[in-house]
C-alpha cells in the first residue's frame, strides 16, 4: 500500500478583525486550504463565503471561561489532518506568536514531521490602540511597550514596566483580571493618576474607548459594562490630550 502524502499546516495571523487588514499572503493561503481551524476572533466570518464548498471548517474558538477545544486537541487536529494529506490553515486573530500559542502548534507539527509555516498578522496589541488614536510608543512620551497576558499574574518585569513612565503597558485578555492588576500595580507604587484606556471591539462598528486612571479604572469599567474583546493601555500615551486621528477618521479622509 502506498503511503498517503503528508499535507501541511499554515499558521496565519488574521489581524485585528477586518478582512482587508489581513496580509495578501494570509488571504491566499486561506483560499487554498482544504481544512480551516479557526479562532473566535479575526476575519473568518467575513471570508467564510469565499471558501470553496469542499473546505472543512473546524471552530476551536475560545471565549472568557469557555475553552471547548483544549490546546492539545487543537494540536492533534492540525497534525491529523496534515498527515491525512490535507492543506490545513490555522487561522488566528492578531498574530500567531503574540499570546496566540502559535509556538506550541509549530512544535507539535514539527514533532510529528508535518511541514509548517507561519504568516504574521497585525497584532491587536498595537492595532487596537491605534484604532482609538493611541500610539503605543510616541517620541518624548513612551520609548518602549510591554505586552502582558491578562490571564496570568503580573511578573516582576511587568510591574517594573508599569512603574516606568516612559513605558506603555498593553494588556490583552485582561478585562476579568483588571481589579487584580490595578491592585497589584498600586501596591507596587504605580501612581494612581497613571492614564488608562480600554478599547473595546477595536476596528469594528461597536468600537468604543473608556478613558480613566489606574485608581479609578475598575469602577469606570464596571460602570461602562466593559466586555471582551478589549485591549487595555496603561501609560502616558493613553491620556486624552495625546489623541491622534483614529482609523475611522483616516479611512474617511481618503474616500
Amino acid at each position: 500500500m502506498r503511503r498517503a502524502l503528508v499535507g501541511r499546516v499554515d499558521l496565519i495571523g488574521g489581524g485585528p478583525g477586518p478582512a482587508d487588514l489581513m496580509t495578501v499572503r494570509a488571504y491566499r493561503l486561506l483560499m487554498a486550504a482544504d481544512v480551516v481551524v479557526a479562532d473566535r476572533l479575526g476575519p473568518f466570518e467575513e471570508l467564510r463565503g469565499e471558501l470553496d464548498a469542499h473546505v472543512e471548517v473546524i471552530d476551536v474558538g475560545k471565549s472568557p471561561g469557555h475553552h471547548p477545544v483544549p490546546q492539545h486537541e487543537i494540536n492533534e487536529l492540525l497534525v491529523a489532518h496534515a498527515l491525512a494529506g490535507r492543506r490545513v490553515v490555522r487561522l488566528k486573530g492578531g498574530d500567531p506568536f503574540v499570546l496566540g500559542r502559535g509556538g506550541e502548534e509549530v512544535l507539535a507539527c514539527e514533532a510529528a514531521g508535518v511541514p509548517v509555516t507561519v504568516t504574521p498578522g497585525i497584532s491587536s496589541a498595537i492595532s487596537v490602540p491605534q484604532a482609538a488614536g493611541i500610539p503605543v510608543t510616541h517620541r518624548g512620551v513612551a520609548a518602549a511597550v510591554h505586552i502582558v497576558n491578562g490571564h496570568g499574574d503580573l511578573t516582576p518585569s511587568a510591574l517594573e514596566a508599569l512603574a516606568d513612565p516612559t513605558v506603555t503597558t498593553v494588556v490583552l485578555m485582561g478585562v476579568a483580571s483588571l481589579p487584580r492588576l490595578a491592585a497589584r500595580a498600586a501596591r507596587h507604587g504605580v501612581p494612581g493618576d497613571t492614564p488608562v484606556a480600554i478599547v473595546e471591539n477595536g476596528h469594528t462598528e461597536r468600537q468604543r474607548t473608556i478613558r480613566s486612571t489606574l485608581a479609578e479604572v475598575v469602577v469606570d469599567a464596571v460602570a461602562a459594562q466593559v466586555v471582551n474583546p478589549a485591549v487595555i493601555v496603561i501609560g502616558q500615551v493613553a491620556r486624552a490630550g495625546l489623541l491622534l486621528p483614529t482609523a475611522t477618521m483616516l479611512s474617511e479622509s481618503v474616500t
